[in-house]
């Protein structure tokens, strides 16, 4: 039997890296809860057998799963990639993900891919455009994407839109839901000069479906999303601003980089989840 929900007061999950599966398996747990749900990068169980799709076989019996892409590139200048929708959908219909997310972004154009999430210019055509590319995943997936908030180190100049209102009426038009990044917005405030609470009260209350934490990098003259560090204390707390505005959101605890042992990570979902409880 499939597992397929969680209670949204324990909602905080962490994302499932292969140095964790044989702690995960053996329920390493120590002194914290187990995690809610699992989140994997959709591309990296692309293949159509092996022990990737067995390992991921093993935990979706046994834990909710997300499935959280990075390749599909909805706001590049191309169409987007019939074999990357197929090739996602075999992967949708294998594991039945209670969530199902990628990114407001560009990774590739004239064929070439980069290793990056590329932000997209705030602009009525760049919106048009996304919201296109949206629909017609959505129509092909028959299911709603969740889409996440990009960090970024530069604005373009042809912006004409602030980011925190494109991202809303990309959910709006769209239909989307929206996986609200917390610590994207903070770097991106860093980084860009605005305030992160005019971000969140103009995101709608009811798009949001899940929320990222992660920890950045400071580098004196930008701070960079690394997802390689603990989530910081400014990003706790915006994560509590956020809670207090959308409720218990799924919460997902992200590092990709220097990984950690299992008990860090679950350290981490456990601050996340007194925080959803507690508001602190």
């Amino acid at each position: 039997m499939l597992t397929t929900s969680i209670r949204l007061v324990d909602a905080v999950g962490i994302g499932l890296r292969a140095p964790h599966y044989r702690a995960i398996q053996d329920e390493q747990f120590g002194q914290y809860a187990a995690p809610a749900f699992l989140e994997v990068h959709s591309e990296n169980f692309f293949g159509d057998g092996g022990q990737p799709l067995a390992y991921l076989s093993w935990f979706r019996e046994r834990y909710p799963l997300s499935l959280h892409g990075v390749g599909l590139s909805l706001g590049s200048a191309d169409p987007l990639s019939t074999h990357h929708l197929a090739t996602l959908k075999r992967l949708v219909d294998r594991v039945e993900p209670m969530l199902l997310s990628e990114h407001l972004c560009w990774v590739g154009v004239g064929g070439r891919y980069l290793n990056d999430l590329l932000p997209v210019p705030y602009t009525d055509a760049s919106l048009v455009h996304v919201v296109n590319h949206i629909d017609q995943a959505q129509s092909y997936l028959q299911r709603p994407l969740l889409i996440e908030n990009v960090s970024s180190y530069l604005e373009f100049a042809e912006s004409t839109i602030p980011e925190w209102e494109f991202v809303a009426e990309v959910s709006r038009r769209s239909g989307c839901q929206l996986l609200l990044d917390v610590n994207n917005i903070y770097v991106n405030s860093v980084n860009q000069q605005f305030d992160a609470m005019t971000y969140l009260r103009a995101i709608p209350v009811d798009a949001v479906a899940e929320i990222h934490l992660a920890g950045y990098q400071d580098t004196g003259d930008v701070l960079i999303d690394t997802h390689g560090a603990a989530v910081s204390d400014p990003v706790w707390a915006l994560y509590g601003q956020a809670i207090a505005r959308f409720g218990c959101v799924p919460t997902l605890i992200e590092w990709d980089a220097d990984i950690p042992t299992l008990d860090v990570l679950l350290a981490e979902a456990s601050h996340a989840r007194e925080i959803m409880r507690h508001g602190r």
